[in-house]
């Protein structure tokens, strides 16, 4: 019979999301381990280009009883601010991690409880807390495999900088958060920039005197839960709206970069050989994020004035360019494009949990983490109950929360076996 240490819980995964469990589980004196792949925190230290910075203000940096208290809370840490405050945080506690730790396996234990298989050991244990992430599987599309391999590819994950590609220029593929500020570190590099614009929203930076983030907070618009949501199927699957924390914060507006020499085109459609393809959807993605952009700010337009604040006013938002047509394909020989950076997200990997608790696509099935295999939990993930969830604004509350069940039940079990 194979050799189990037991533990009350196992919390898989050392990034913030397990270490604020973990945190709480200290509080309550409840036995456990956080099983981490890499390092504490190796995401945010391995897995980011240098220029990476935070899209949302530091104030929102609020792990448990560990708020930001730097001197810029409307400022936007840069990487190794990051990884220091994340550092800082683990150190106040010094919390029970086995780092290297790849978990193979988790299954259900005969009689309750779960079987946890890792490369430095097994375990045993009552309650199991999932806190990877939903950022395992790099997404590149199967046609990529048809360009030509003289074009370099590259994932964001691997980007570090611009002078990791190779002279010419690059294609950026996406305009989620990543896609748009990888996009601007090539262009503000002096580099030859295509993009392929998807269907992301933007949201305003700073408007009427404060950043909309801050506009946001005060309305409730943070507060509101997966279960109050109008449309929670979209708010889960949707792209986050795009803007960046670079130097001091600014709004980005795709028509003002195409002013400055970015070439855009719709979303890629196919490769073959030197041939890219894409939809005939550029306008109409713009639109669209500009209409998310003129929505946020007439929804802070209507607070202000139902509140009377006095705020400054703003001009009205003007399209300042607009594609004269709709190319569907280029010749990458011809446009110079030596190397195309993807930028379209992620896909996490549950392959290796054996436990009754994803749907029909391979999602996690919870209600605010809490799933209805008796003491299995994810935190840590994107609307797992607000808009914070995934972010440093709300893994307090959800951190706090599910160390509450965990503790409820560990003593409830305490209290059938006395």
């Amino acid at each position: 019979m194979t050799h189990r240490d037991h533990k009350s819980v196992v919390i898989v995964g050392g990034g913030q999301a397990g270490l604020s469990v973990s945190y709480y589980l200290c509080k309550e004196g409840l036995d456990h381990v956080v099983l981490e792949r890499h390092k504490k925190f190796h995401s945010w230290r391995n897995n980011r280009w240098d220029t990476f910075c935070l899209v949302t203000p530091n104030w929102q940096c609020r792990l448990p009883d560990f708020p930001y208290q730097g001197s810029d809370p409307h400022g936007f840490m840069v990487k190794d601010e990051i990884t220091d405050y994340l550092d800082a945080f683990a150190e106040s506690f010094a919390p029970p991690v086995v780092e290297n730790c790849t978990v193979t396996k988790i299954s259900k234990r005969p009689g309750g409880g779960y079987l946890i298989d890792s490369s430095q050991g097994n375990y045993s244990s009552d309650q199991v807390v999932i806190a990877t992430g939903g950022y395992d599987n790099p997404i590149v599309p199967p046609y990529a495999d048809k360009l030509d391999p003289s074009i370099t590819q590259m994932h964001s994950v691997e980007y570090r900088r611009p002078e990791q590609m190779p002279e010419g220029a690059t294609l950026v593929v996406g305009t989620g958060q990543s896609g748009v500020q990888l996009m601007e570190d090539l262009h503000l590099a002096g580099r030859d920039v295509h993009l392929a614009v998807g269907p992301a929203p933007r949201a305003p930076r700073m408007y009427r005197g404060r950043d909309s983030t801050d506009w946001l907070y005060e309305m409730g618009h943070y507060a509101i839960t997966i279960d109050q949501h109008p449309n929670p199927e979209h708010a889960v699957t949707k792209t986050n709206h795009y803007m960046t924390g670079r130097d001091g914060g600014h709004e980005i507006d795709l028509r003002k970069f195409a002013r400055e020499g970015v070439s855009l085109y719709g979303s890629v459609s196919g490769m073959d050989g030197k041939t890219i393809q894409f939809l005939p959807d550029l306008e109409a993605n713009l639109d669209d994020a500009d209409e998310s952009y003129v929505g946020i700010r007439d929804a802070i337009d209507a607070h202000i004035k139902d509140n009377n604040i006095d705020a400054p006013h703003e001009p009205a938002f003007e399209k300042v360019w607009r594609p004269e047509q709709e190319i569907t394909a280029i010749d990458c020989e011809k446009e110079g494009i030596t190397s195309v950076l993807w930028a379209i997200g992620f896909r996490p990997d549950y392959s290796w949990i054996e436990v009754d608790v994803f749907d029909a696509r391979g999602r996690p099935v919870y209600e605010r983490g809490v799933c209805q295999e008796d003491g299995f939990y994810f935190v840590g993930l994107g609307w797992l109950n607000t808009w914070g969830s995934g972010r440093f604004l709300g893994i307090n509350e959800d951190s706090r929360h599910l160390a509450d069940q965990i503790s409820a039940k560990a003593k409830s079990a305490l209290q059938v076996a006395s």
